[in-house]
């Protein structure tokens, strides 16, 4: 598990292995959500870069008899 320290200016370093891992770049901006007493940092991408993104996804619906 890593750790890291929050500075006096409230900066935390994420550490290398997750940046990497995460694919966050300097600069990149993120999404910060508060979840059950704890911070969630989600790296925000290009809307280019999430073309396709969802490729082969199931999109059908089961629906009631009435409804179709």
């Amino acid at each position: 598990m890593d750790t890291v320290k929050v500075s006096p200016q409230f900066h935390v370093v994420i550490p290398r292995r997750l940046r990497e891992i995460a694919g966050i770049r300097p600069g990149q901006h993120m999404q910060v959500l508060l979840y059950d007493n704890r911070l969630e940092f989600v790296p925000l991408k290009p809307i280019k870069q999430m073309r396709g993104f969802l490729k082969g996804i199931d999109t059908t619906v089961k629906r009631d008899r009435d409804r179709v």
